[in-house]
């Protein structure tokens, strides 16, 4: 769960903290102030592609931190950094992480839906990951991919293998050539990450020896040293421990602090006295830097690509000069990977369309519960198995979601029949069963209320609360029913200080949040009779929220059976 988001320097965000809540959790404000920009952040620290342009106009760089609650009750902290020269750095727990690394986190804690993604729902190709992820598939189907990624492999390579001479001459060359180029620079993984550390610690090299030193002189070797204090300081504690038990705790601590800030003392030193502030390391530092672009430039993006790249070269070199033994051996390995594949491919074709028939009963229900209650869905795949020359890292299927969303109407591809509006409800829907059992998480929806309005709102705000019940939801809505259901509201306002555009967030509370209430529903003229139809809406959504959710006894029990003809899916 995200419990704080702190954004610096990002775009129009100067500086930003805000603390979530669990439940549903809303944001509101004039179109834009800025609403969106907070999804983008929290998509930044989990992973996506970062650009200089995001960097605030006039800054260096721009800082994203979040705290998230883990299962386990412990705490997890992301950062990432931008610089306007394009490059990133990103910390888990103060340790530095890859891009892989946050994408693998934003996995297991955070699903975010942008505004686009809606229309994401009306190509094919996203369907059967959808009915995957339902179905507790996606470990299956990656199976089937990584299967997939042995076939093509090993076609590619019995391809080449059967190069004529010339053909085969020419390409040895270019890869002597290329690999050349890789193995002198004999580039390590997470090299240029360090690397770059390295640089930012040496470009400061003055400032670091000086606070180290200032610190550890407060600490240790000052007439009025902090831990030659300490003493004193214990003893008053002691003293006042024996008034009141109330600091005990802290007099059993002492010894544990202490120990702390001595470590400290000691690291300050050791780490003042091997940074190395020479201008010829530093130098050093920026050659190999230097190096390690020109190779990523090359045979990137990143450096893991250009050194999986040198290990497929060398691999394919071995090929080209072992000959025909070497063929026969190829074509064995590929009838095996294919026959792997197969069987993989048909295992979860079979669980998939099992599967599909419970998606869409359950679909059709949550529909019914959002304003669309005559709604049929169907997934229907192709009729037997692709043939081989469409067979891909999604298996041997296609599929493809119809609806009908009015009676006496054909089912119909989804791309051709349905509004914003329905788009939006069938979206949430979808997700609402994708993330049934993914515990923990936040959902953040940015702008779920696309096309919808009147009593359809009202439906999608108490899905959302719902949803609020068992995940931490937040939710970015232009509409006032659906903005009084969350059980906590932040307004996100644009403003001009000294000829600079400034965000800010504000959480909500009494008459502020009627206010906004108010402004959503009747724009620039907020009256006293606007005011209390904001009341309203908000006694409304209080007293949907006390009424008892999917922790009911029968609501449970359904969720729980649903959870076991899932887990049943996927075996």
């Amino acid at each position: 769960m995200l419990r704080f988001l702190r954004i610096r320097n990002l775009a129009v965000i100067e500086s930003v903290e805000v603390e979530f809540d669990a439940g549903f959790n809303v944001l509101t404000g004039e179109t834009g102030a800025g609403k969106s920009i907070l999804v983008e952040a929290v998509g930044l620290l989990l992973g996506a592609r970062a650009s200089a342009d995001l960097v605030r106009t006039g800054e260096t760089q721009a800082t994203i931190e979040a705290i998230f609650e883990q299962q386990s009750g412990g705490e997890l902290v992301v950062r990432r950094e931008l610089t306007s020269q394009g490059r990133s750095r990103s910390f888990i727990n103060g340790a530095l992480a890859t891009a892989a690394a946050l994408r693998d986190l934003s996995a297991r804690l955070v699903e975010l839906h942008g505004q686009h993604e809606h229309q994401a729902l009306l190509d094919p190709l996203t369907h059967l990951a959808l009915v995957d992820e339902y179905a507790d598939l996606t470990s299956s189907a990656g199976r089937v991919a990584g299967a997939w990624a042995s076939v093509r492999g090993l076609r590619e390579q019995l391809e080449r293998s059967r190069m004529d001479g010339r053909e085969k001459a020419a390409r040895l060359d270019l890869i002597a050539f290329q690999l050349g180029e890789i193995e002198k620079a004999s580039p390590k993984p997470g090299e240029d990450d360090e690397l770059l550390a390295i640089r930012q610690v040496l470009g400061n090299a003055e400032r670091v020896h000086r606070l180290c030193e200032e610190s550890y002189a407060t600490l240790y070797e000052s007439d009025g040293a902090v831990l030659g204090g300490l003493a004193g300081v214990w003893k008053r504690v002691g003293e006042l421990a024996g008034i009141d038990p109330q600091f005990s705790p802290y007099v059993d601590a002492r010894d544990g602090i202490k120990s702390q800030l001595e470590d400290l003392a000691f690291f300050l030193r050791s780490y003042s006295e091997g940074v190395d502030a020479s201008p010829a390391r530093l130098q050093q530092v920026e050659d190999r830097l230097a190096l390690l672009e020109r190779i990523k430039h090359k045979y990137g993006p990143t450096l893991q690509d250009a050194i999986d790249k040198g290990a497929a070269l060398a691999r394919e070199r071995d090929l080209l000069t072992g000959g025909g033994e070497r063929t026969e051996d190829l074509q064995k390995e590929l009838l095996a990977a294919t026959d792997r594949y197969l069987a993989e491919a048909r295992q979860l074709s079979k669980a998939r369309r099992k599967a599909a028939v419970r998606f869409a009963q359950e679909l059709e229900a949550l529909l019914a519960d959002l304003a669309m209650a005559r709604t049929r869905f169907e997934v229907r795949f192709n009729a037997g198995e692709l043939a081989p020359e469409a067979w891909s890292e999604r298996g041997i299927d296609d599929a493809e979601f119809y609806v009908s969303p009015n009676p006496g109407e054909d089912l119909r591809p989804m791309t051709r029949i349905v509004s914003g509006g329905e788009l939006s409800r069938i979206m949430l829907a979808l997700k609402t069963l994708a993330v049934a059992d993914a515990a923990g998480k936040t959902l953040i929806f940015d702008e779920v209320d696309a096309g919808i309005g009147g009593r359809v709102a009202d439906v999608v705000g108490a899905k959302l609360r719902a949803l609020g019940n068992r995940f931490q939801v937040l939710c970015i809505t232009h509409l006032a029913q659906i903005a009084a259901q969350g059980s906590t509201q932040f307004q996100i306002e644009k403003t001009v200080r000294g000829q600079r555009t400034v965000t800010t967030v504000v959480r909500l509370e009494g008459d502020g949040r009627v206010d906004e209430i108010a402004r959503m529903m009747g724009g620039a003229a907020v009256t006293e009779q606007v005011r209390a139809g904001a009341r309203e809406l908000l006694a409304g959504g209080e007293l949907l929220a006390r009424k008892p959710g999917p922790a009911d006894p029968a609501k449970a029990s359904g969720e729980s059976e649903r959870r076991k003809r899932k887990s049943q899916a996927s075996h």
